[in-house]
């Protein structure tokens, strides 16, 4: 049975192997190359790094939230970053992932979640939409990646518990 748990420092190993498997695979992200284990930790939101763990301990996937901007008025906006191992992938682990960021995010007071999707990528769309998210828009051309011109789907999920207001 797999848990989720809050990211702890020495987890990260597992987590960067994690990412460079996600950025290997074309599909996940415009990044090439992994954010450094400082910048990840201290720029991600306090308190919303997440690990799924087997039974056995091993990292299987990890979830994190990132503010989206300084201004206050997005105080509660946060971009979410799902990413699941390559031999733990249709499982449902992204899912119950997403599903456990989205809870700790209530927690943590926000309002809107975010995501930004490639527009060839269906499972990941398949899973923000099953916990509660809808396209936006789509951001075409928005970035290139290896000199490919991508577009991005915008998805978004608002609350039912914060920003009701």
């Amino acid at each position: 049975m797999t848990k989720i748990r809050d990211y702890q420092h020495t987890d990260w190993a597992a987590v960067d192997r994690i990412y460079k498997e996600g950025i290997k695979t074309g599909l996940a992200t415009f990044e090439t190359e992994p954010k450094e284990q400082a910048y990840w930790e201290q720029t991600s939101i306090p308190k919303s790094q997440l690990v799924a763990v087997a039974e056995d301990g091993k990292v299987l996937g990890w979830a994190v939230l990132w503010p989206v901007s300084d201004r206050c008025a997005y105080k509660g906006v946060a971009e979410v970053s799902v990413y699941v191992g390559e031999n733990a992938r249709g499982m449902g682990l992204g899912k119950k992932l997403l599903n456990a960021l989205i809870k700790r995010s209530e927690e943590l007071g926000f309002w809107t979640l975010q995501a930004g999707i490639f527009e060839d990528n269906p499972g990941s769309q398949a899973i923000h939409k099953s916990c509660g998210f809808r396209i936006i828009g789509v951001r075409e051309r928005v970035g290139k990646l290896h000199g490919v011109w991508r577009n991005n789907m915008i998805l978004e999920r608002r609350s039912a518990v914060n920003g009701l207001d």
